[in-house]
């Protein structure tokens, strides 16, 4: 017997090979063949896991992913734009951030909390996607009844007859009325229940898990909230009564279950910052607990139960994939264990300038898109030549060569430098053709860089 992963997330990825899947993530990130390549059958493993039976899957464990490289590079979009790609519940942490156990911080366990929350919201969203056209329909009933309240029989059957039938016909004239908007500027009066939420003192340390248990069971009545009765205009009360009844369609233990098994079968785990916390015991630094950070992350890691609101979640078949920079540090000084469980090693390559090229112009959302798009909305048609295209990616390699190499983000602070002055007088020109060249790039940015100290603190 196979098993299958909730829902949506294994139809749409089914088809999907280790090539095609390279092809998905090339259309957002440029180069790094190694990494995508790693990833990709990271990925198409899962899926040839689900066709195994249950005894057999049980003991596949994923091959986790360290990716070794400089910042910039493309580490952390590869891992989200894969998520995506998979209908995974994917979250991103800074492994700086967790501090060891009898330290005051984060511990580790929060960030299988976060996926779950994050999967939940998932299956939430699906839901309501599915409920949406009843709940409509059952807010435009409960909005007629309060637009049109039902009158009470009286007197004889014919009389009731003939009563309940113009009410009726009212009543559908009404819902033509309200479909149309031609009651979209009448107010209607509405039982609203208060969100009041009462104000508790967390203790430092503490997870908000340990506060939240069991918590509305002992107080159930604290957190209903008193009901008032608003006046608001059709549109708005029909809103509010289609959230409403999206609430009540829904079943949450339901919507809990499927996004635990979701999260347990496909959920992505990105440990960023991951040679932050390399360092054996005794090494000189200001952080004396970056072992013990290691120690409490391995279990989490090698697959264990992690107590969330939701529910206990196992870790055992969830996808982790680390990323760091390793410039001081290497991966052999993670502790033995925790280097074990990422058996893949990819290493980024530093970007040059016929990449940044490509990062402007070949992505779907390459730079010079969104910047063409985003002054549009001004009336301005924005265009760069060619020859202005390799000037700015000339610059951003120099830039990156003299001073600190932040990778791809160097584009960014060079075009917003380069488009400064269109920025500022967009809605104020009166020519809108705008076309940038190699001219106007080398006048709005040779001086910066030439200059190594004034490139310091603007590029």
């Amino acid at each position: 017997m196979a098993i299958y992963l909730p829902e949506t997330t294994q139809t749409s990825i089914q088809s999907l090979t280790p090539r095609q899947i390279v092809a998905e993530l090339d259309k957002y990130v440029i180069g790094q063949a190694a990494a995508k390549r790693a990833v990709a059958i990271a990925l198409r493993n899962r899926m040839r896991r689900q066709k195994l039976a249950p005894e057999l899957a049980e003991e596949i464990a994923p091959k986790n992913i360290l990716m070794i490289g400089p910042t910039g590079v493309g580490k952390t979009e590869i891992a989200r734009r894969l998520a995506r790609l998979a209908q995974s519940p994917f979250v991103k942490v800074e492994a700086s951030k967790f501090t060891e156990v009898g330290y005051v911080g984060r511990d580790v366990e929060s960030m299988v909390r976060d996926l779950v929350e994050l999967g939940v919201d998932m299956v939430r969203d699906e839901r309501l996607e599915e409920v949406r056209a009843k709940a409509g329909q059952n807010a435009e009933e409960r909005l007629l009844d309060v637009l049109l309240p039902p009158s009470r029989p009286s007197g004889a059957d014919d009389d009731a007859t003939a009563a309940r039938e113009q009410q009726q016909l009212t009543r559908e004239r009404f819902r033509e009325q309200l479909r149309t908007g031609r009651l979209d500027n009448r107010a209607v009066d509405l039982e609203v229940r208060e969100k009041s939420f009462p104000s508790f003192e967390i203790i430092a340390g503490s997870s908000v898990e340990e506060v939240d248990i069991n918590l509305k069971d002992m107080l159930p009545g604290l957190f209903q909230g008193k009901t008032k009765t608003r006046r608001m205009k059709v549109p708005e009360a029909l809103e509010y009564l289609t959230q409403e009844e999206e609430q009540k369609l829904i079943d949450m233990d339901s919507v809990a279950r499927t996004a635990v098994e979701r999260v347990e079968q496909a959920g992505i785990i990105f440990i960023d910052e991951i040679d932050k916390i390399a360092g054996r015991e005794g090494g000189h630094g200001p952080d004396v607990s970056r072992e013990g950070v290691q120690r409490d992350i391995l279990p989490i890691v090698e697959g264990t139960t992690v107590n969330t609101k939701y529910g206990m979640v196992r870790t055992d078949h969830i996808l982790f994939i680390a990323a760091g920079a390793f410039h001081v540090s290497k991966p052999s000084d993670l502790i033995p264990e925790l280097q074990g469980r990422f058996p893949i090693r990819v290493e980024l390559h530093p970007l040059g300038k016929e990449e940044f090229v490509r990062i402007l112009t070949e992505p779907r959302s390459a730079l010079v898109k969104q910047y063409t798009a985003l002054m549009d909305t001004e009336g301005i048609d924005l265009t760069f030549t060619d020859d202005a295209i390799y000037r700015i990616a000339d610059f951003a390699t120099i830039v990156n060569e003299r001073t600190e190499n932040i990778g791809a983000r160097r584009l960014h602070t060079v075009m917003e430098k380069l488009l400064d002055e269109i920025s500022f007088e967009g809605p104020d020109l009166v020519e809108k053709t705008v076309t940038i060249d190699d001219a106007y790039v080398t006048k709005m940015l040779s001086e910066i860089v030439k200059n190594e100290d004034l490139s310091r603190y603007i590029l």
